[in-house]
């Protein structure tokens, strides 16, 4: 279905159709042509077509058009962008080219792609309201932003503050998905009020949504400690007096709201404060069993395709805050910005762990009525500050400089309960005493991360037609921190510990380094509308502290998680990235036609494991990958009323050198040289079609189809350590809007085919096949994409 041949036919057809229309044609109105989208990106106004990068920005009409609400969905219609979407407790995993070493599933994200609010470096997926516009770098973007851009950055726009005009709008959105039993909807208003008019305005935005969810928690259990959650799954009663069960749970409520307030001083001097936030209450993961158990477990038959086989619901509660202040000051020969941002995250949350703790064979599956649980509670503070100066004129010579600091603090909190298992002990294995908790492992983890950098491009225009830029960004960043771990419960039962005693050895672990990156490019402008540029740029990622207690030698006979040498640091990553691209327009503006070929070479590239000893997780270096290919995207006016979008990308990445120690502490099965990497699509393709007409004399009717599909993925790196192929697989969307001078109203059906699909796979198959308590293993199974859901939205925009 995705052979490279295929579909290269198929953009082919898509972009070429438009060039055999000739410009005199009966029935086309010359004037009418693309929209221009602005674009910061380069630290410069100027439109997508005139930068020389690869980057692709949506705007607030298409994400409109084509029912863009979060970061999942931005990545279909960006060439070279892939975000799993694992639903909203998880996060989504964002892969650039390819660039990613992790296995799939929770946690997967690497961190290779930065993001933005505005100025200001954030970890956030937000819901995108008043959003003026979503930028896509594509590739490394070290020297302009900094850390964590390996892959490259994402920013979301805010829309500012109108300075003269008085607005409001208000919308809704009510929706049925076809494995939801209730409602979803959302629903808010945005303000914008001139105070003084040209000097001093505010705008404000609250959004409520709420997803009912599609996937049901049937096998809950109902007393934990005491209910069973292994049973003979053919006795209703047995069921019906150990379970309980929670239909769509994996649901979320989210409220986003944002201040801003934009005072223009004089004519030279322009401030933003603006206040962010967003809280988001989700129930579960889109996690399914179906087809993910060991074939000698009753409830592999029975277990449907929406269902999930966890022993606890897994709520997960995250608020997210940025408070930031913008000043720009124009002095003439160049402009000043000032960026300063606070930002807070913090998270409470409970998951099932009772997977794990059997796999560990400590014997905790003796015990009938096992199960364990674990809350976890996470905060983190950043502050950041940038300033830079960005020159102006019509010289040749054109220049950026600025300087970047960042502090980053995070204190994370990890607790596994086992209900009943302490007084199991006591009578089963010699135990001395229980603990009331039953709090089997308590682990601390605090760090503290400070990044500081300066960074400059020079850019000289030899020619009207030839500019030459080169850039650089020193930079240097140490990481503390400090944890201990836990094992209450062994301690109480075996040790002689108190019942509510804990025992925290704090050990601290401190790395630091500095570095610098470079960046060339040179565009020719062929034509007012033909450009092509090339491109050698570099990115990092920092290193630092897995937070890990080291291992005692030796080795205590009792349960314990510690870290081994190799395993207590990790070191700064880097990607170089050597591109060539053009970006070109046609027919006076009716088609934009844009391509970039790449090659990106990824040296000690972070890849996520799991300690030898107690599994817990850690972060280490993994040799050197490859990834090149191409990516293609084009607009089109066919007609005045049809406008079409195409995109394709094709992406082989892969092992540069082998990487034994990948997945086994004896080198067994791990990565070698020409092993793909996980996560990402070789093909991704989408198309979207708009039609406009007339309705009556005042209204408009637009009726949007988008289409989006990827090739098959893997889920571990090379398919070693039980990998698995996740088949491709396409998705349609329609809807229908209707348009006045101040109201829209707009039915629309994602998914329309209803389309099955696993996204990513949490763990491997290992889990029902050869580990410890493998017939009763459920940690295994399948995030799964939104069925076919049905909406209807309104708007209304009205000045006061």
């Amino acid at each position: 279905m995705f052979k490279p041949s295929l579909l290269t036919l198929a953009i082919a057809a898509a972009i070429t159709a438009p060039l055999s229309v000739q410009a005199d044609e009966v029935g086309v109105n010359k004037e009418k042509s693309l929209e221009v989208i602005e674009i910061t990106a380069t630290r410069r106004s100027g439109s997508v077509q005139e930068a020389p990068l690869n980057i692709t920005a949506l705007d607030a009409d298409l994400m409109k058009d084509q029912n863009i609400s979060e970061l999942a969905d931005i990545a279909r219609w960006v060439p070279g962008l892939t975000i799993t979407d694992q639903g909203g407790r998880s996060g989504s995993p964002i892969i650039v080219r390819g660039l990613n070493t992790n296995s799939s599933g929770p946690g997967s994200d690497g961190g290779t792609v930065a993001t933005y609010i505005g100025e200001i470096p954030v970890s956030i997926d937000m819901r995108l309201v008043d959003v003026e516009r979503v930028e896509v770098l594509i590739g490394p973007q070290g020297t302009l932003y900094g850390a964590g851009t390996l892959g490259g950055a994402i920013r979301y726009m805010l829309k500012s503050p109108d300075l003269d005009l008085t607005t409001a709008e208000v919308y809704g959105d009510l929706f049925q998905g076809k494995e939801s039993a209730d409602l979803g909807g959302e629903t808010g208003f945005i303000v914008n009020l001139p105070l003084i008019e040209e000097k001093l305005a505010i705008r404000a935005s609250l959004n409520f949504y709420e997803d009912p969810g599609f996937v049901d928690y049937n096998y809950v259990v109902r007393e934990p400690g005491i209910s069973q959650p292994d049973i003979d799954w053919t006795d209703s009663s047995a069921l019906a007096n150990n379970f309980k069960k929670m239909a769509d749970a994996n649901g979320e409520t989210t409220t986003t709201g944002r201040l801003s307030v934009r005072w223009k001083a004089t004519d030279w001097l322009d401030a933003t404060l603006n206040y962010f936030y967003q809280k988001q209450d989700t129930e579960g993961r889109s996690i399914v069993h179906h087809n993910a158990l060991n074939p000698s477990n009753g409830l592999n038959s029975v277990i449907g395709k929406y269902e999930s086989a966890y022993r606890y619901d897994e709520p997960r509660d995250k608020e997210d805050s940025l408070l930031s202040l913008e000043l720009k000051a124009d002095l003439g020969f160049a402009e000043l910005v000032s960026a300063t941002g606070f930002s807070s995250f913090e998270a409470v949350g409970q998951r099932d762990q009772t997977d794990l703790l059997i796999r560990l064979d400590y014997g905790y599956e003796e015990f009938p009525s096992f199960s364990a649980f674990t809350r976890e509670e996470q905060e983190e503070e950043t502050f950041t500050q940038e300033i830079r100066l960005v020159s102006q004129g019509d010289s040749p010579l054109s220049w950026i400089v600025g300087g970047f600091y960042n502090s980053f603090e995070s204190d994370s909190t990890s607790k596994e309960f086992t209900p009943g298992f302490g007084e199991f002990a006591v009578e089963n294995f010699d135990g001395e005493q229980a603990r009331p908790d039953n709090l089997e492992y308590y682990s601390v983890d605090r760090s503290d991360v400070t990044e500081q950098a300066i960074f400059g491009e020079v850019s000289y225009a030899f020619t009207e037609e030839l500019t030459v830029t080169v850039g650089a960004r020193l930079y240097e960043y140490e990481v503390n921190s400090e944890s201990a771990v836990d094992f209450p419960l062994a301690n109480t039962l075996f040790s002689g510990a108190g019942v509510n005693d804990i025992s925290l050895n704090f050990k601290e672990i401190s790395a630091s380094d500095n570095g610098n990156l470079f960046k060339f490019n040179a565009n020719y402008q062929f034509s007012d509308t033909v450009m092509a540029y090339l491109t050698v740029s570099e990115g990092f990622r920092i290193g630092g502290s897995n937070g890990l207690a080291p291992c005692p030698d030796p080795l205590p006979d009792k349960q314990i998680g510690c870290g081994q040498p190799a395993e207590m640091l990790y070191t700064a990553d880097t990607t170089t990235n050597y591109e060539v691209g053009f970006k070109s327009t046609w027919l006076k503006n009716r088609v934009h036609f844009n391509a970039a070929l790449f090659n990106v070479d990824w040296d000690d590239a972070q890849i996520a494991g799991a300690t030898v000893v107690g599994q817990l997780p850690y972060t280490s270096n993994a040799g050197t990958a490859n990834a090149k290919g191409i990516e293609i995207s084009s607009r089109a006016m066919l007609t005045d009323s049809i406008t079409a979008y195409a995109t394709y990308a094709y992406t082989k990445v892969q092992l540069t050198s082998d990487a034994p120690y990948l997945f086994n502490t004896d080198g067994t099965d791990g990565g070698v040289d020409g092993d793909r990497l996980p996560g990402s699509p070789e093909n991704q393709f989408s198309l979207g079609v708009n039609y406009q007409t007339d309705l009556y004399e005042d209204k408009t009717l637009d009726i949007n189809y988008g289409f989006t599909a990827q090739s098959d993925s893997i889920s571990k790196l090379g398919l070693h350590a039980n990998g698995e192929t996740l088949p491709g697989y396409g998705l349609s969307n329609i809807s229908a809007k209707v348009t006045a001078d101040v109201w829209s109203a707009t039915v629309y059906v994602n998914n329309l085919f209803d389309k099955y699909t696993y996204t990513s796979v949490r763990r491997d198959v290992a889990d029902i096949t050869t580990a410890n308590g493998a017939e009763i293993q459920r940690n295994y199974g399948h995030y799964i994409n939104r069925p076919l859901t049905v909406g209807i939205k309104f708007n209304y925009q009205f000045e006061l």
